[in-house]
């Protein structure tokens, strides 16, 4: 996939890495990615992913942009309090970057629309506020062979990771799944929401910027493999932590007794 004159000039500080160059950039020019969420994770990461170049951008939100929201959620403005998450980043982005083909998606995932929708992209990006769509997304991800890249935030803390569980790793073992992480999702409650706990703005902001790397490093192929790994961040004592895990033989898409293995 060739560059016009433009492009080349737009990404110029992408084609002198040697670990992208001109091949790396027509592979993120070439890319489709389903962002799920235009949110507090969603925002920074569209941002970044349009600056980069990536050719095919699907946007899946169903929400509305309130002020409260603002705080965090980069990619709206004032004057788009009310209008759809999906619609507002899209113009965002058509305004950062015009060679960006955006698919505004405003609804729900759901575990009946999931694999239709992320059966079109490349790789999925999901940074959600709930476990039911991040569930019904790792699990369509699963099915339909998709890299997810996933993130999750608190009040402070943050976390992210990469899922391939469709794929084995360098000993041969099934790579492990959202579900070896988290094998049931928390009871209804336990868990407080943004607007009950609160969530410190830049955080978000950092987290998905990572996302963003992190799906650049999947299309281009650069650094060490984040699969198996999860990234943690404490910004109380800014301190970043990696934790390695596994697949659990009793998870329910590979596991040892999976129907679909």
């Amino acid at each position: 996939m060739t560059l016009s004159s433009d492009e080349i000039a737009r990404y110029a500080r992408h084609l002198v890495l040697s670990d992208i160059g001109g091949p790396g950039q027509a592979k993120i020019k070439a890319a489709r990615v389903l962002v799920i969420g235009a949110g507090g994770l969603g925002a920074p990461l569209l941002q970044y992913l349009a600056a980069a170049g990536v050719g095919h951008l699907g946007i899946a939100d169903d929400d509305t942009v309130d002020l409260s929201n603002l705080q965090r959620q980069i990619i709206h403005g004032t004057p788009d309090i009310g209008r759809a998450k999906v619609d507002s980043a899209a113009d965002a982005i058509a305004r950062l970057n015009p060679h960006v083909m955006v698919q505004a998606l405003r609804l729900r995932i759901t575990p009946e629309n999931a694999r239709d929708l992320i059966a079109d992209y490349d790789i999925v990006a999901e940074g959600s506020d709930n476990f039911e769509t991040r569930y019904a997304v790792s699990d369509a991800c699963f099915h339909t062979r998709k890299p997810l890249v996933t993130a999750a935030l608190g009040q402070f803390d943050g976390s992210l990771t990469v899922l391939r569980p469709y794929e084995r790793d360098a000993e041969g073992q099934l790579n492990p799944t959202y579900r070896c992480l988290f094998p049931d999702p928390p009871p209804p409650g336990a868990v407080p929401t943004c607007a009950q706990a609160g969530i410190l703005g830049a955080l978000a902001g950092v987290m998905g910027s990572l996302m963003a790397m992190q799906v650049l490093r999947e299309i281009t192929g650069f650094g060490e493999d984040m699969v198996g790994r999860l990234l943690m961040l404490d910004a109380r004592s800014m301190r970043f932590d990696m934790m390695r895990y596994r697949r659990d033989p009793a998870n329910p898409l590979n596991g040892d007794h999976a129907a679909t293995r």
